[in-house]
């Protein structure tokens, strides 16, 4: 029971929003429901970091590495929830459901960050989809013309992407006879060179993770995704979704083992191409999450830096990275969702005058961006360091000068959205009114993304520890 509290609190979550859908609650209530439970869910994830032990047949793993993604993802959740104030870009008939696919998608999240097995991936992996494939056309009617077509895309390429893997898995489990990651990880390194047919696999079964990534070549449904979806939920789907990723890119990974020079190059070739695609897409934006969709596929990139190298440091570059990346752009849609207050998309136009309209928001939004862009002190940077840092000891130095090109490209669109929010106006415009659980907010992103990018030992130690276990 202790091993599995965490996913315990979110089934209690689940089933209160369901009952609650029966109901009429109003939305102040609502959020303080998931507030509350989203915060016991948080509260289980750090109270089981210690635990150790296996459920289901060994198919479910509890250690180290996946008790701090359980901590991250459900953290992460309660952000989203408490950000989400008034969810003014939801219909509010269907608020309650809102809340109960949310949970349950991030349901899905926890559950692959301790599933050992494939078939375990594979139905937790789906049960994350399934719920985001529903609530994405729950935005508002008439707030924008586009939810049904982005609600669309996104199942779309999200059965073709689980197509892919499941072929992949059928190839692995073909050459294998096994589907549980502890006998992979000593069958697959020593195949690859005598039957090529396993990197095929391989890369196939990575194709569904590449999908919740946004890496190139599977990345074509994030920019009309984030621009269809209401603000809350491309909040969510920008964040919790590859932090998802993350957990089961390291694990796979590591079943092709260190020196696999093939299935090594295949990763770099697409880290290159998604960095390079996305930031030069992101240049010629206008809207911003349209922006901020482009830009995590770049993003996806620069993880894929780290988690190539398939060694310790390389990993744990990874997860401070993603970690700070979900903070960074969480901040953003922060600062997003106040600006917009009937849900609406927002664009280079609406970010001129924050200062004078609200300074927490302008400065919110220029850590967020100063951090995504990798400028000192923020999270960003080190983040960065510590990727490039674990390339350059695998003697990647072509990736690494690609990667610095690409994140010099990319200070251009985000210094264009701090440049904007600091650029004066003519005509004056209202100030925006902010909640007091609003200020705490937004002074919580900007102290803890300078905070772990200027102290980043403690975070490191943890993710150290996560990865140990992992390996």
């Amino acid at each position: 029971m202790i091993l599995f509290l965490p996913e315990l609190a979110l089934t209690f979550m689940i089933l209160v929003f369901f009952f609650v859908s029966l109901t009429k609650l109003n939305q102040p209530r609502l959020q303080w429901m998931g507030l509350v439970l989203s915060a016991l869910a948080v509260v289980a994830s750090v109270y089981t970091y210690g635990q150790e032990g296996s459920l289901f047949f060994d198919a479910y793993r509890i250690d180290a590495f996946s008790q701090l993604f359980k901590v991250i993802i459900t953290f992460g959740l309660f952000i989203v929830i408490y950000l989400g104030e008034d969810l003014s870009g939801i219909d509010k008939t269907l608020k309650p459901e809102y809340y109960l696919f949310l949970t349950l998608s991030t349901f899905g999240l926890i559950c692959m960050s301790s599933a050992v097995e494939l078939i375990t991936i594979i139905l937790s992996l789906e049960i994350a989809s399934f719920a985001l494939f529903i609530i994405i056309p729950f935005r508002k009617h008439g707030a924008y013309r586009k939810p049904m077509e982005a609600g669309i895309k996104y199942v779309l390429f999200g059965a073709a992407a689980s197509g892919i893997t499941l072929y992949g898995m059928s190839y692995i489990f073909g050459l294998t006879h096994t589907t549980y990651l502890a006998d992979l990880v000593k069958i697959i390194p020593g195949m690859i060179s005598q039957k090529p047919l396993i990197l095929i696999g391989l890369v196939m079964l990575l194709c569904g993770f590449f999908y919740k990534l946004a890496l190139f070549p599977m990345h074509f449904w994030a920019p009309d995704v984030y621009e269809g979806a209401a603000n809350e939920t491309s909040a969510f789907i920008a964040t919790l979704p590859k932090v998802g990723a993350v957990v089961l890119l390291i694990r796979l990974i590591f079943l092709a083992g260190v020196d696999s020079g093939q299935f090594t190059w295949v990763l770099a070739i697409l880290a290159v191409l998604s960095m390079s695609f996305g930031n030069l897409a992101a240049l010629v934006q206008d809207d911003i999450k349209r922006l901020l969709a482009y830009s995590s596929i770049a993003h996806a990139g620069y993880v894929m830096v780290g988690l190539l190298c398939a060694s310790e440091l390389g990993f744990t570059s990874g997860i401070y990275y993603i970690t700070g990346y979900l903070l960074m752009n969480l901040a953003c849609f922060f600062v997003i969702y106040n600006l917009a207050p009937k849900g609406e998309n927002i664009s280079f136009d609406d970010l001129k005058g924050l200062y004078k309209r609200s300074p927490l928001l302008a400065f919110t939004l220029a850590v967020g961006a100063f951090g995504m862009a990798g400028i000192p002190p923020t999270v960003g940077f080190t983040g960065k360091l510590f990727l490039f840092t674990a390339a350059i000891k695998n003697d990647m130095y072509a990736l690494v000068i690609l990667a610095v090109i690409n994140t010099g490209i990319a200070v251009f669109y985000y210094l264009k959205m701090v440049r904007a929010a600091y650029t004066s106006i003519e005509s004056p415009m209202p100030k925006i009114s902010l909640r007091f659980s609003t200020y705490l907010l937004g002074i919580f992103f900007i102290v803890i993304i300078l905070y772990l990018g200027t102290f980043p030992q403690g975070f490191i130690d943890f993710a150290q520890e996560a990865v140990a276990a992992a390996i």
